[in-house]
């Protein structure tokens, strides 16, 4: 491990304090290395292309609301191949959250994605994309396939 000194004025070392302690960090280190992890991820996901990641789409609905329980079971039946899981949450006698776990090529996970969370109707909606290295092995006669996190 490398031991890095940097030098920031006084207002924007409060306020990285106190973001560190909103988000729970125990101290500065932590939160430094896992803002330049994010950063750097970020950059390569833009630069490397199709990749494969996993990821979590969560997002509120009213499901009273006209066909849009019918609108998002449909892409999700579109998208089968790319969905892992679903949790359905009633949150009241009107609102629900689903979350979806997904996994495949990050383009594709991305577009299926941004479409449930950009649906009519759908509010509060987060994606949470996780990159992911794809691993083939050949044990034996049998193919497999492992995903495993990149950083």
């Amino acid at each position: 491990m490398q031991r890095l000194t940097i030098s920031i004025d006084d207002p924007l070392a409060e306020a990285f304090d106190d973001f560190a302690r909103r988000h729970g960090y125990l101290n500065r280190s932590e939160a430094v290395r896992d803002l330049i992890r994010d950063r750097l991820e970020e950059e390569r996901i833009e630069a490397a292309g199709p990749q494969f990641c996993i990821a979590a789409v969560s997002y509120v609905y009213n499901h009273h609301e006209r066909e849009l329980a019918s609108r998002l079971a449909a892409l999700q039946h579109a998208n089968h191949d790319l969905a892992i899981s679903t949790l359905h949450v009633h949150l009241d006698h009107d609102e629900c959250m689903e979350t979806l776990i997904l996994r495949g090529a990050l383009d594709q996970v991305r577009q299926f994605a941004s479409s449930l969370v950009a649906e009519r109707g759908v509010r509060h909606g987060k994606i949470n994309l996780v990159p992911l290295e794809r691993v083939v092995a050949a044990p034996g006669n049998h193919q497999h396939v492992h995903y495993r996190s990149r950083t």
